[in-house]
Order: structure tokens, then C-alpha cells, then sequence
């Protein structure tokens, strides 16, 4: 036992611990990607005359930087009975949801207690709870992703027919598993893929969330502290962020390359200089550059996204809850606009403490990309 866990005082990096079981079928699955796409094949084969007609229509994914208020949104979106997302308890075998979910359900039942994830953010999950399980997807597929600063941009123009038909069928699968009408995905890497996934399904929705950069850095610097502790106090939590496709944050962190190596090698040497500030502010300000870019040159994409401030939707809940579920063409649900009341609000647990040189930072790298979204020197 470890002296974290043998102590009386938890310490706040034992939520990242990772359960035996799950560690080794884990890294069974995720080094072995060509496995986990026959087995994959094969539960179409098993499946496939229960799942094969039903539409993939108006798939809705939340994309945005991490620290957004991304989870937030999830979990509002898929209280709405239409909906269907990825659960905790999908993984680790997220390529067979049909085929696991099945296994569980044999497995004995306990009664489970809703505990605060690892970010220590005041959100509190079940295996129930739904979360974002579609980046391995991605990077069984595209096994560039996250390795070294590589262009991590899909536009119209790419095309890989293998993985566009696995992710109609895995969307499909998961319609039938859980007997809803729409997908749902919060998967925060999208926010460089939107054309793409736009060309494959033209009727989809995204949401975007932003927050003004002081207080969005500020909560990029403070989670990655807590994963870089997590990770080192309990080593196997590295494989599993990595097998979930979380590279955002702790030991091995990468930056989002927007398409412009040498901005992401300048936020990467500024991470390593100990300008945290610094870098997360320029990584802040080219990925919703990038995305603003894109939607000012694709009407059709500005059409499909919806970007939510993180501030407005704090100040005005039901008003800007509405407007993202008429976004999505989702019907209005009173159920859905009181838990907005009641669980969005500023951020209660930290408060940014920047010198004056990281604030000048901060401001220098965001100002053009901070004002096309609204935001002043102080935000």
C-alpha cells in the first residue's frame, strides 16, 4: 500500500488511481489496436441486422479546449431523452460497446456512491455518468495523433473510408445499446476536425465553449499541476490517460497543433521554460483562432457551430441553455433548463493569482482572438 493511500489525509492525487483489472485489460486492448478493431468487426457481424437501419441523423458534438466547460455541457445535453453518449463504463473496451455492455450487465450489481472525478471540480460521476470515449477511436485510426507537435487539422479534404465507416456503425451501436435517436460526444480534440466530420455527416451540430483567457488559464495551469502529482504519485494513471486519449494535461502533455508546427514547438518550449502562463495563452488563442478562421471561410460550418461563453452561460443559464438546445435541434426540456440554473455558476474553488508579467502575457498572446469573441483585457 502506498503512503498516500496508508495515510489518514487523502491526498487529492489518489482519484487518479486505477484499479488492477482495468490497468492490465487496458493496456491489453490499447497496445494491441489491430485486435481491437477485429473485435470490433466482429460484433458488427453478430449485431449488425439490429443496428443497420437506424439513422445517424443530427449527431451533436461538444468540442472546445479543456477547462471550457465542455463536461458541463455533456452532461446537460444527455439529460435530454433523445440523447445517447459514452458512459464511464464503456471503457476500457470502447470499440465493443454492444458486446461489454452485455458482460457487465451479467456482472454482480453494487450500489454505487457518486464521487468527484480526478480534476477535483465539483462534478461528481457514476459509471452511469457519461464521458468522452471517442478520441481512441481516433487514434487507433490516425496514429499520428498526439505523437511529437504533428499537424492535428482535418479539413474537407481528408478522407480515411476505414474509420468513417467503423465511426457510423460504433454511433449506430450505441443508438441501439441504449435506445435513443441522437449521438452526443463531448470530444475536445474535435475542435480541429469539425470540417471533416461536418463532411461526413452535413446535418451535425457543434458546440463550441470558451472562456476568456485569464480565468481559462488559470484553470489549465491548476488541473495540470493536479495530473502531473496524480500520474506521479500513482505511475499507472499515465497509461490510462493515455489509452483515453487525454494528452492535455500531465506527464505527457502535448500541444494542439493547429497547423502551425512552429506556434505549437513555441508553446512547448514555453511550457518547458516554466512559462506556463505564457504558453497555455498561446495554445488558448490558437485553437479558437483556428476555429473562428474556419468558420469564417466555410458559411456552412459557422452554421453548424454554436460558440458558448463559458461567462454568458453562467450569467444567464436558461436563456443560453435554450439557445444551445435549439442549436442542437433538440426539443426544450424544463428538466434540462433548472439543473442548468442550478449547477452552472463561476467557478468557486480557485481564483487566478498572476503576476503582473504573466497577466501582460496572458493579454499579449489572446488580444486579437480574446476581441473577435467579446472579451476585454480583463477577461
Amino acid at each position: 500500500m502506498s503512503n498516500a493511500a496508508s495515510s489518514s489525509v487523502p491526498s487529492p492525487a489518489d482519484k487518479f488511481a486505477v484499479t488492477p483489472w482495468m490497468d492490465r485489460l487496458g493496456r491489453i486492448l490499447y497496445e494491441r489496436p489491430k485486435l481491437m478493431q477485429s473485435l470490433a468487426k466482429m460484433e458488427t457481424r453478430l449485431f449488425e441486422d439490429r443496428f443497420d437501419d437506424i439513422p445517424v441523423t443530427a449527431p451533436v458534438w461538444v468540442s472546445g479546449l479543456a477547462r471550457s466547460g465542455s463536461t458541463v455541457l455533456l452532461e446537460l445535453l444527455a439529460g435530454h431523452p433523445d440523447i445517447v453518449t459514452q458512459r464511464y463504463r464503456d471503457f476500457p473496451p470502447v470499440f465493443t460497446p454492444i458486446l461489454w455492455n452485455k458482460f457487465v450487465d451479467y456482472m454482480p450489481g453494487k450500489q454505487e456512491v457518486s464521487t468527484e472525478r480526478a480534476h477535483k471540480d465539483g462534478i461528481y460521476v457514476t459509471s452511469e455518468s457519461p464521458e468522452a470515449f471517442e478520441e481512441p477511436v481516433w487514434m487507433n485510426f490516425f496514429p499520428h495523433l498526439h505523437k511529437r507537435l504533428w499537424d492535428e487539422t482535418f479539413t474537407r479534404e481528408a478522407s480515411h473510408p476505414e474509420f468513417e465507416a467503423f465511426l457510423n456503425a460504433h454511433i449506430r451501436k450505441l443508438l441501439f445499446l441504449r435506445e435513443g435517436m441522437r449521438y452526443l460526444a463531448k470530444a475536445n480534440y474535435n475542435v480541429t476536425r469539425l470540417e471533416y466530420l461536418l463532411k461526413l455527416f452535413p446535418d451535425a451540430r457543434f458546440v463550441v465553449p470558451i472562456r476568456g483567457p485569464v480565468w481559462h488559464v488559470a484553470s489549465l495551469m491548476k488541473q495540470h499541476r493536479l495530473f502531473v502529482q496524480g500520474e506521479v504519485e500513482h505511475p499507472e494513471a499515465r497509461a490510462h490517460l493515455a489509452h483515453t486519449g487525454h494528452f492535455e494535461f500531465g506527464l505527457d502533455r502535448v500541444p494542439i497543433n493547429c497547423g502551425s508546427e512552429s506556434v505549437a514547438a513555441t508553446v512547448a518550449e514555453l511550457w518547458s521554460e516554466g512559462r506556463e502562463a505564457e504558453g497555455w495563452a498561446l495554445q488558448w488563442a490558437e485553437v479558437y483562432g483556428y476555429v473562428a478562421e474556419r468558420c469564417d471561410m466555410n458559411p456552412a460550418l459557422s452554421e453548424a457551430v454554436l460558440f458558448v461563453r463559458y461567462e454568458d452561460i453562467c450569467e444567464r443559464p436558461a436563456e443560453k441553455m435554450l439557445r444551445v438546445l435549439d442549436h442542437c435541434r433538440l426539443g426544450a426540456s424544463d428538466e434540462i433548463i433548472e439543473q442548468a440554473r442550478s449547477r452552472l455558476h463561476p467557478p468557486e474553488y480557485y481564483e487566478p493569482h498572476f503576476t503582473p508579467d504573466e497577466l501582460h502575457a496572458i493579454r499579449d498572446r489572446t488580444a486579437p482572438v480574446a476581441h473577435y469573441f467579446g472579451y476585454g483585457p480583463s477577461d
